[in-house]
């Protein structure tokens, strides 16, 4: 297992796997692997909160279990469901062999074999390699009910099956809750996790990013990318292009052997950035050359 006895120790470890993080980001993670302590990450779409827990995974040599939260999701689908088509087979197959025991049938049916498990009863499960990374991912997306349901699950870090009892992990799975916060999550919850916010980075820093993710860019394109993706974040938009828009948009104009950019290159590629038409429009004829020709100039010695 890496060393993630330093701050330092932590952020070379995530550096390692292609996450580029700053100090504050790396001391919450470094608390958080410390003092066995959820980490709950709070920012917009695409700035890499989902991404630390892949990289985490990946460092550590841990498994890395998703729990995609959405609306309606209930703790039974988090948990655990039983499998009703196998236990259906099981019951008629003893109808038709005559003389079933009841009660060793129903020990049966409602046993190891017949259960699948879900993300947060699979998180609870001693693993060889160690607690596994456990990541709640747009904790945002559900309702209140399954806040309350997770708040107890994460301070015990055990779930109860009514038919086999309660299962508590041997040891804490490591814990990252996402959310992009279109609505509140409940202090409570919060309360039981350490916070950080994850902004969109610097232009030192996305710049690093890309490097890392599009090793083969040249310098001065993906200087031109991420000074005009900056340029963008300030516009009046719907939905402003995350760090993942920067990556995904670097590789296509890879792919298309672009040298620099260009408003005709930005127009033809503007769906790799812009996920909205009404942002896309903005875009158009002159917009584009107004931004790229703020970003070249920014890239201008003074």
């Amino acid at each position: 297992m890496p060393h993630t006895d330093t701050i330092d120790a932590v952020q070379e470890m995530l550096g390692d796997q292609g996450y580029v993080c700053d100090r504050a980001l790396g001391t919450v993670v470094f608390l958080s692997l410390s003092l066995g302590r959820p980490l709950f990450l709070e920012g917009e779409a695409g700035v890499g909160k989902t991404e630390i827990a892949k990289a985490l995974s990946a460092g550590l040599g841990r498994r890395l279990i998703r729990l995609q939260c959405y609306e309606g999701l209930d703790a039974s689908s988090a948990v655990y469901e039983w499998n009703f088509p196998a236990q259906m087979v099981a019951i008629r197959t003893a109808e038709a062999a005559g003389g079933a025991d009841r009660k060793a049938l129903q020990t049966e049916l409602f046993s190891d074999e017949y259960l699948i498990e879900r993300p947060l009863l699979d998180a609870m499960r001693p693993d060889k390699n160690g607690a596994p990374v456990l990541l709640i991912d747009e904790l945002d997306r559900t309702d209140e009910p399954f806040e309350a349901f997770l708040l107890e699950a994460l301070s015990d870090f055990q779930v109860t099956i009514p038919e086999l009892g309660t299962i508590k992990a041997p040891e804490p799975p490591i814990v990252i809750l996402t959310s992009n916060r279109t609505r509140e999550v409940h202090d409570a919850l919060k309360r039981r996790c350490l916070y950080h916010w994850v902004d969109y980075p610097t232009f030192d820093r996305e710049l690093e990013i890309l490097t890392a993710q599009a090793p083969e860019a040249a310098e001065t394109l993906s200087k031109e990318v991420v000074a005009f993706v900056q340029r963008l974040r300030t516009e009046d938009l719907f939905k402003k292009p995350g760090v993942a828009e920067t990556i995904d948009w670097a590789k296509c104009l890879l792919a298309l052997d672009v040298i620099t950019l260009s408003p005709e290159v930005i127009a033809d590629t503007l769906g790799a950035i812009l996920k909205y038409q009404d942002d896309i429009q903005k875009l158009q004829g002159s917009e584009a050359k107004r931004l790229l020709d703020e970003a070249k100039a920014s890239l201008e010695p003074a």
